[in-house]
């Protein structure tokens, strides 16, 4: 069973950047969630596992809503309430456009663009327009578009909802990467990675409800065993794309998660959920190095 759609909507997409969606089912009582704490000297650190696009109708776990409580600050992927999006819009087209004399059809191949023009017409979107998107553009653009056919909504999601709430309260957000960063690890991937990436995309577009759901289920029950398990799947199978995505960033983000520890102000750190779980991740990385990280 092809898995690069769950992989996409999880672990890159912030900006985009994890896309995926949150069961409706509550935790039974005394379960855990996709939360963790980390002492400082003065302060405490809470690491939340995100999801980037929810129902309207969800609620977030109470634990959440009291983390953000307690923290002065948030650190997000990206920072949120900062985001300009014409710029982001702008960065998004000079990394995902192919030049003028070039096509998504040339890229591919008439056989394998034919079976992304379907998916595209399947999703309401005239195939020439992503005719021009390089493959990793096409890509997102099809795996955003499945997911709001399942009526997700990004602007539900937990880091929008968060936003707005750091904004109403006055609480500082800042960024453990650019856009033009996290665009770019995808623009920088070879030419065969997207292509596998784009391809894999429209062959598990069948799959992808039912893999969502899988993933959330374990989100939702806070079962980083299960979370950990599919991002091995993940890994076993498509090794050149799961490292820039996810083991490199969690690698860059951990020192700086660290020197929050020294801080006096408690933070909200917010990421992708599959940046929490499973070898070499953020938790892990920061278990390494001496501290204690408690699930909540």
């Amino acid at each position: 069973m092809h898995r690069i759609t769950t992989l996409v909507a999880c672990a890159l997409l912030g900006l985009a950047c994890s896309l995926s969606p949150v069961a409706r089912s509550q935790p039974a009582a005394g379960t855990h969630h996709t939360l963790w704490s980390v002492k400082g000297k003065t302060n405490t650190v809470y690491l939340l596992g995100s999801v980037h696009f929810l129902r309207p109708s969800e609620q977030l776990p109470a634990a959440v809503d009291a983390a953000y409580k307690d923290a002065e600050q948030l650190v997000m992927e990206i920072d949120m309430d900062d985001l300009d999006p014409l710029a982001a819009q702008e960065t998004t087209m000079e990394l995902g456009m192919l030049p003028e004399d070039q096509t998504l059809e040339s890229e591919l191949g008439a056989g394998a663009y034919a079976k992304v023009a379907r998916q595209a017409q399947d999703m309401g979107v005239d195939p020439q327009i992503i005719n021009h998107f390089r493959p990793w553009l096409a890509a997102l653009t099809l795996v955003q578009l499945q997911l709001l056919k399942q009526g997700l909504d990004p602007e539900s999601g937990v880091e929008k909802r968060l936003t707005a709430l750091a904004v109403s309260d006055g609480k500082k957000i800042t960024g453990l990467e650019t856009l033009q960063e996290q665009l770019g690890m995808l623009a920088n991937l070879s030419r065969d990675q997207q292509r596998e990436f784009l391809l894999y995309s429209v062959a598990d577009a069948e799959n992808a409800g039912r893999e969502i759901d899988e993933m959330i289920a374990a989100w939702r029950a806070g079962d980083i065993k299960a979370l950990g398990q599919i991002l091995s799947r993940e890994f076993n199978q498509f090794p050149d794309l799961y490292r820039p995505l996810t083991v490199d960033r969690n690698r860059r983000w951990a020192p700086h998660i660290e020197a929050l520890l020294n801080e006096h102000d408690d933070y909200l750190v917010v990421v992708g959920a599959l940046h929490l779980v499973g070898k070499n991740s953020v938790i892990e990385l920061l278990e390494k190095d001496g501290y204690t990280v408690a699930q909540q």
